[in-house]
């Protein structure tokens, strides 16, 4: 029996059932047949019924600094945001400015972001990375000056400092540890005595309340600040919950490192778990070689039922579960499905985590995925298949309304739903332009069918639309789909690609490579003198293999180079969840791209 042939550890998913409606400009509007059921208007309406069904069980637990878990139960949960919630009232502005945090994920961020949301301050966290690996704290001036928060949080006083000393603001200022001049104490928030005035702000709180901001990562400008209303997260969570049944009734243990200042993390994952009475354990891992250290030592401890995490940080699991068989035992002891999010998963790491889930348990486990933005609170399609092909989206949520534009041989997407924002914070241009004339959200992606004759069988992402560019020829390049099939060519070499050609006669690629998994591999082939041979045949291999099978110097990689430096999160060349950003490494690489596109051969360039 072959790996495909072996049955799959079945978990119950939404059935597919999709509608569609022909327009007579091309258009295709796609739904759901099935219906979207009802949804709280209050993102804390749930947490206050597990308050009352589950009260003992745990919601957020993070480590201590012994290195024990710090479990905070739901009656812990709610009985804590009632006290912030009323400091928030009570606080100089009396809660009419937003309340921002500036750090990164912890038991307190989440108590402070589900108390404001309870009381109806609105919310906002921001990118630990424009606090700390800036110099000129630009993007993070930027966010404050529109923001105008009324509080300010940290986790660290000192570790801040300098962020907080370019600012110009009169916002509260709240700490956790090593506080600054002028700053409050975390834990003398928690001690405010709680009135009246909790039940009464959050008894105003409408569906339409806006809840939180996201900050979009500006990698084309300055970052936009994403309204997200009560009823957008509610309705949202709502839309995944039905996707995934099994996620009801506390069947969710999460192990999660995601920021919860992007909405994968802050919206998705963080929500989740109090929606339907789960548990989230904070990983404060990431995905690199150190910071996967951290997630493997929490791993070895909690079995998720679900694990979600993006590309990245699957390449850097899957190396060391393939050496370590006690750690798969614990990892897919419990595990229902696989989810990742943020980029494509190459089909070398798919294939890894199946034979890992095959060896450890003799079945293999649901490998989900979606399509998704912090516009939509995030999710808009989910791929439940079991054996979804790369690069499938899968098919509209309930309740959201999908509108396929043509654009040349695909579809621009865009969408409509209860999840969708009303748009940009004190931005009214960028929210203009953000939805076209019948209120549809415009993703900027092109799309195609699966099978052009059944909806059902899902969309393929076929690249960002201004992502895309033309060859000197005035032939487009379609990079989402060039870039998937390089990488799928490498047999999990390159991680990842940048594809360059603007204005030129050919496409190049600066590629960058899987250093632990490819080069492992290389070492049991050749000795170490030989593999940057093996290596650049490896890299030639596939880009002579692309060239088989594609047409056209639109379709073809001619020319690719081994990037030999770090991606900078600082200029935006990757973010905080590790994908790489196209626009911004063309922006600052320019003597790479030279490279690549000199008329005479430069040195490491490898040609077909």
């Amino acid at each position: 029996m072959t790996q495909q042939d072996t049955p799959y550890l079945e978990v119950p998913t939404i059935p597919i059932d999709i509608d569609r409606q022909m327009r007579a400009d091309g258009t295709i509007l796609l739904r759901s047949k099935i219906a979207l059921e009802d949804f709280p208007q209050k993102v804390t309406e749930r947490l206050r019924y597990w308050y009352e069904q589950t009260p003992d069980s745990v919601l957020l637990a993070q480590r201590n600094k012994g290195g024990d878990w710090l479990k905070f139960t739901y009656a812990e949960v709610w009985h804590k945001i009632q006290n912030i919630g009323q400091f928030l009232l009570n606080n100089k502005n009396g809660g009419t400015k937003p309340i921002v945090v500036l750090s990164g994920n912890s038991w307190q961020h989440g108590l402070l972001a589900l108390a404001a949301q309870h009381v109806g301050v609105v919310f906002s966290a921001i990118s630990p990375a424009y606090s700390l690996k800036s110099t000129d704290f630009r993007k993070l001036k930027h966010c404050i000056e529109l923001l105008d928060p009324g509080l300010i949080f940290v986790q660290d006083g000192q570790r801040y400092a300098s962020a907080l000393n370019s600012l110009e603001t009169s916002a509260t200022l709240v700490v956790v540890e090593n506080p600054v001049q002028n700053a409050l104490l975390f834990q003398d928030v928690l001690e405010t005595a709680v009135t009246k005035d909790v039940l009464q702000a959050h008894q105003k709180i409408k569906g339409h309340s806006i809840a939180k901001i996201l900050f979009t990562s500006g990698s084309t400008g300055m970052p936009k600040g994403v309204m997200n209303t009560q009823a957008n997260l509610t309705s949202n969570l709502q839309q995944i919950t039905q996707t995934y049944p099994f996620m009801k009734n506390g069947g969710l243990t999460l192990i999660d490192w995601l920021p919860w200042s992007h909405t994968f993390g802050g919206n998705h994952n963080f929500g989740l778990a109090f929606y339907n009475g789960g548990t989230l354990y904070i990983d404060e891992g990431n995905p690199t070689p150190g910071g996967t250290l951290v997630t493997i030592k929490n791993l070895r401890e909690i079995p998720p039922t679900v694990y979600f995490n993006v590309p990245k940080g699957f390449e850097e699991l899957v190396g060391v579960l393939q050496k370590d068989t006690n750690l798969c035992e614990t990892f897919f002891s419990q595990l229902k499905m696989l989810f990742f999010g943020g980029a494509s998963l190459s089909q070398h790491v798919r294939d890894c985590l199946d034979a890992l889930a095959l060896r450890t348990t003799g079945k293999r486990v649901l490998i989900s995925s979606g399509y998704g933005m912090t516009e939509a609170c995030p999710s808009t399609m989910f791929n439940t298949s079991y054996e979804q092909r790369a690069g499938n989206l899968g098919v509209p949520v309930p309740g959201m309304t999908t509108k396929l534009v043509p654009f040349g041989d695909a579809y621009e997407v865009r969408f409509k739903g209860p999840n969708l924002t009303p748009g940009y914070w004190n931005d009214d241009r960028q929210t203009s332009n953000a939805f076209d004339e019948e209120g549809f959200f415009k993703s900027g992606d092109a799309l195609k069918f699966e099978d052009i004759d059944n909806p059902s069988a899902g969309l393929i992402y076929d690249g960002r639309i201004t992502e895309n560019f033309k060859l000197n020829s005035g032939t487009w390049v379609n990079v989402g789909l060039l870039r998937a099939q390089l990488i799928a060519e490498s047999n999990g070499l390159i991680r990842d690609a940048v594809l360059t050609g603007h204005d030129k006669d050919f496409v190049g690629a600066l590629l960058f490579l899987n250093p632990d998994h490819s080069f492992d591999h290389l070492k049991r082939v050749v000795a170490e003198h030989d593999r940057k041979q093996k290596i650049e045949e490896t890299i030639l291999g596939a880009l002579r293999n692309l060239a088989k099978k594609n047409t056209g110097a639109t379709t073809v990689v001619r020319r690719a180079i081994i990037a030999r430096f770090e991606l900078s999160i600082k200029n935006g060349e990757v973010t905080d969840k590790g994908s790489i950003n196209q626009r911004a490494v063309l922006l600052n690489r320019k003597e790479w791209i030279s490279l690549l596109h000199d008329s005479n051969l430069g040195e490491g360039v490898l040609e077909i």
